[in-house]
């Protein structure tokens, strides 16, 4: 397949993203095509062996910023990374966008330059998110603070396919997270969507508290756009501070400290578990192509792996899956769809 990679995308640019582009490309094998300012991607590609290795360069004179306002740069920069390289998905040219760039100029860049599915009212955010038992589907983590009970349908509905699709979930458990496991427990907003939910063909397993969430009792778990960005970033905070935490205490006496030694390969294996660049990027779900999004601060390992969720979005077939599974089971008219 052929992979869009914004270079101009993460904060360092384009160091890590020239980094996680060639490991990709080596690993996968799949062509990486790298969108921004060639003179600096090629500078950047001079400091690595990429011989033979199946990556190219597609000049982009501009570059969205990390503070500006998203729909009007990607309206006023026609040229940038964002743009061109929406445009090469658009066009057919390429399977997927990939950036670590600013997340709304992303997200206006889809909606914009490759459009809803049909049917969609609000697109989400979604990310593999990590647990003993394995990773769930999350979504909305930010895309979306103000929802309606038809968009957690349609998130439940998108996160059901693509924990299929791409995560190789058979009929995956979906849920509402809330603040009571009962049906008639949540605000408004929860319980006209469980209702929405129960009525469907989805698995739907009803409502979980953050306690069932974390012990792996739900493979899709949606939720509006605010509580999910909080769950996301508080989870990753919290994580942190444990391991912080933990790693303060071993060192305290000299028998702790003996112990921690012996016990560091096992402290390693869990922090690669909670590391978020581990995962790689979040997932835009509902628009017409394949789009990552990673953080800012993403480290070449970050991209690689931002780019490991775009081949196994493409190679799954999500956005056909969507499409399908919109089309039979969506319960909302198209005369509501704003």
């Amino acid at each position: 397949m052929r992979i869009i990679l914004d270079a101009m995308g993460s904060d360092s640019y384009p160091g890590p993203d020239v980094a996680g582009a060639v490991l990709a490309a080596r690993e996968y094998g799949d062509e990486i095509v790298l969108v921004g300012d060639q003179a600096k991607i090629r500078a950047e590609l001079a400091q690595h062996d990429v011989h033979g290795l199946p990556l190219s360069v597609k000049h982009a004179s501009q570059i969205v910023e990390m503070g500006e306002s998203p729909a009007q740069a990607i309206k006023a920069r026609p040229d940038s990374s964002v743009v061109v390289g929406m445009d090469l998905v658009r066009s057919g040219e390429a399977e997927a966008f990939v950036s670590a760039g600013n997340t709304g100029a992303v997200l206006a860049g889809a909606l914009l330059r490759l459009g809803r599915i049909k049917g969609i009212k609000r697109p989400g955010l979604t990310t593999p998110f990590p647990l003993p038992t394995g990773p769930i589907v999350l979504l909305d983590i930010g895309a979306n603070v103000d929802c309606r009970p038809e968009y957690l349908y349609q998130f439940a509905l998108m996160g059901s396919a693509y924990a299929e699709r791409a995560m190789g979930k058979d009929r995956p458990r979906v849920a509402i997270l809330s603040n009571g496991e009962e049906a008639g427990k949540g605000n408004a907003l929860v319980k006209e969507a469980f209702h929405l939910l129960a009525e469907s063909p989805l698995n739907f397993v009803g409502n979980v508290e953050p306690k069932e969430l974390f012990a792996g009792q739900a493979d899709v778990v949606v939720m509006d756009g605010f509580t999910g960005n909080i769950l996301v970033k508080s989870a990753e905070a919290v994580s942190k501070m444990l391991i912080g935490m933990i790693g303060k205490e071993i060192k305290s006496g000299p028998v702790t400290t003996l112990g921690g030694l012996l016990a560091k390969p096992a402290f390693g294996r869990v922090r690669a578990q909670l590391d978020p660049f581990n995962v790689g990027g979040a997932v835009l779900l509902g628009v017409k192509g394949v789009v990552i999004i990673g953080h800012g601060r993403s480290t070449g390992v970050a991209i690689k792996n931002a780019i490991r969720q775009a081949r196994l979005a493409v190679s799954g077939g999500l956005v056909p899956a969507i499409e399908t599974g919109l089309a039979a089971f969506n319960p909302v008219t198209e005369a509501e769809e704003s």
